[in-house]
This record gives structure tokens, sequence and C-alpha cells, in this order.
């Protein structure tokens, strides 16, 4: 490998990085407005929560805690914020009535969609001039990349 190979490969992981972070800054940003748009009196954090349940519930508050890398007492105040706004609905574990499940509401499902149809409206127009194929690698590539963050937080989670 020459030097010259090498400062591309460090001047690409650079870029990466910075192009990462900024899509981060703003991924925080919108998932703000995002919130404030489901519901008035929601935070931005709490409409990530709502996300992860409406694609992955129902689920154990110690799922919730495992999936999204938050600590315990987080998860626990977001979800009383989205039980009390009626986003959110608790009932036993069937298979430990110890235990609560969490599901979004039918309320909580249909304010959540009708915000993800208009979204997903804004990137078709947004990459209207994008070939489909490009947008389909960009969404595998994401995929890759949020299949090794998980991979470094279970690693992280079971130290």
């Amino acid at each position: 490998m020459t030097v010259s190979s090498e400062l591309d490969s460090h001047e690409a992981y650079v870029h990466l990085e910075r192009e990462v972070a900024l899509l981060l800054r703003r991924s925080r940003a919108i998932q703000g407005r995002l919130g404030s748009q489901l519901h008035h009196d929601l935070d931005g954090a709490a409409y990530g929560l709502l996300v992860l349940l409406d694609d992955a519930g129902p689920l154990r508050a110690s799922d919730v805690v495992a999936k999204l890398g938050l600590d315990k007492s987080t998860v626990s105040r977001q979800v009383a914020s989205l039980v009390d706004l009626g986003l959110v609905d608790r009932a036993a574990d069937p298979d430990d009535g110890r235990a609560q499940v969490l599901s979004t509401s039918a309320e909580g499902h249909r304010r959540l969609s009708e915000l993800r149809d208009a979204r997903r409206a804004r990137w078709e127009a947004d990459l209207s001039d994008w070939a489909t194929s490009d947008v389909a690698t960009l969404a595998e590539l994401l995929g890759r990349l949020n299949r090794i963050g998980e991979a470094r937080e279970a690693e992280a989670t079971a130290d």
C-alpha cells in the first residue's frame, strides 16, 4: 500500500465521520420537530421510543432499554409520558404477570403513520432526481452501518 492510498483511506474515514456526525445532529433536530408535530407535549427522545414500539413492539421496558441503549430511568420517564399522552398502552406480560409489555396505542399508531407517510413523501420529493437503485443502495448501506452499531451496543451492554 502506498502513502497516497493510505492518505486517501484516512481521508475517506474523516469524511465519513463528518457526514455521519452532521446526519446525527440533523436527525436529533428533526426528531424533536417530529415529536412536537405528533403531539405538542411530546419530546424528541420519546418520539424515538414510540417509533421503536411501533416497528418492533410489543416490548418489555427492559427490551426498550437494551435496543435504545438508554438507562432504565430515562425509558421509564419517556414511557410514562407516552402513556399519559395516550400514545402507548401498557399491559401485563402474558409470560410473566409481574412485568409489563408496551405497545403503540391505536391513536399513537394512527398519528405516527400519518407523520411517517408525510416524511416518506418528503424523501421521495427530495430524492426525486436520484435513481431508485441509488436510494436502495443508500438504504442498504445505512442498514449495514446500523447493524454494526447494534452489535457494538450489544457488546457494550454485555461487558
